[in-house]
């Protein structure tokens, strides 16, 4: 089933750099979709398309259709909070809100109107297990969330997304400021969420996007080099740009 169809999306920032060019792909529900190439190529661009945070963005121009579950989101008309609750993002490094480990969880649903105390109570029980971290801060939840480790802030901004029941997880190099250890849970965590989510996750290095994909993009400056299953990209590249990065001939 595709969650999105990308149909000739190209963008342009007002410093007339063309950061993405007529980029054609879908995105299947229920995999874990990487994107990777070097820094520059688009990627993060690409990620923010989706759920619209280009809006805060100097765009100049932005042509082409980005349809998500049949509707296209670039439509001005569409309700962009609404869609960023159906399309939840992680970043890089772990941005904990200044608030207790529970209201950071249950910060979005308390911005949506939700002031019923138990069923708050369950949505962060419920974001905290599917992140792997209630064992971790159960009894801890009026804690600083600036008061845990950097592997659980960055499970804990997942968390953050989990409670509002999106259907897409977008991650912008979710373990380059992690440990390895912390790095490992996140990956196993991904891969048993994509059950229920559909994962778009742009890695910080090639080791992990071969880990981690059931399906790959290739970006290189601003162009889609190359989209396939994931075994298939990284082991038998069609296009010689691809393997020359995959190899680490460059970038």
């Amino acid at each position: 089933m595709k969650k999105f169809s990308v149909n000739d999306l190209s963008i342009c920032y007002s410093d007339d750099n063309e950061s993405l060019r007529k980029i054609n792909m879908e995105i299947e529900a229920n995999a874990i979709t990487v994107l990777f190439g070097p820094a520059g190529g688009g990627k993060s661009t690409f990620l923010r398309v989706l759920n619209r945070l280009n809006d805060l963005a100097d765009v100049k121009t932005m042509t082409g259709e980005v349809l998500f579950n049949g509707v296209d989101i670039l439509d001005p008309k569409l309700d962009v909070i609404e869609l960023r609750r159906k399309i939840g993002m992680v970043f890089s490094r772990p941005v904990p809100l200044p608030l207790s480990i529970y209201e950071n969880v249950a910060y979005g649903l308390m911005m949506a109107g939700e002031r019923n105390k138990k069923k708050l109570d369950l949505a962060v029980e419920g974001a905290l297990r599917q992140a792997v971290l209630w064992d971790e801060v159960y009894d801890r939840l009026s804690d600083s969330g600036f008061a845990i480790s950097g592997g659980q802030q960055q499970r804990l901004c997942l968390a953050r997304v989990l409670a509002l029941e999106p259907e897409v997880i977008m991650l912008d190099e979710p373990t380059s400021a992690l440990d390895p250890v912390s790095t490992s849970k996140i990956e196993s965590l991904l891969t048993e969420l994509k059950e229920k989510y559909t994962i778009i996750l742009a890695p910080h290095n090639v080791q992990q996007a071969a880990r981690m994909a059931d399906f790959a993009a290739f970006f290189l400056m601003g162009e889609l080099i190359e989209y396939s299953g994931g075994k298939d990209m990284f082991l038998k590249p069609k296009d010689k740009r691809t393997q020359d990065y995959i190899t680490g001939r460059f970038g």
